[in-house]
């Protein structure tokens, strides 16, 4: 929502560059995506790595308690 109030004052004070905006925003989400996706597999395997080594910890710590 603000970023598109912040694209309505852009249009309203400089219209060639809130043009320009609208046409160059698909391009650049399309170009930085591969850096999202790797990203997110980066994350998944820190996380995958983290519960690998905490894992006997929670086994020593025994049953949870409710």
């Amino acid at each position: 929502m603000w970023t598109f109030i912040v694209w309505l004052i852009l249009l309203l004070l400089c219209w060639p560059l809130a043009l320009l905006a609208l046409v160059l925003y698909p391009i650049v989400w399309i170009l930085l995506l591969p850096f999202r996706l790797v990203g997110i597999c980066v994350e998944g395997v820190f996380k995958l790595l983290k519960a690998i080594l905490f894992l006997p910890a929670r086994v020593l710590s025994g049953p949870a308690k409710a």
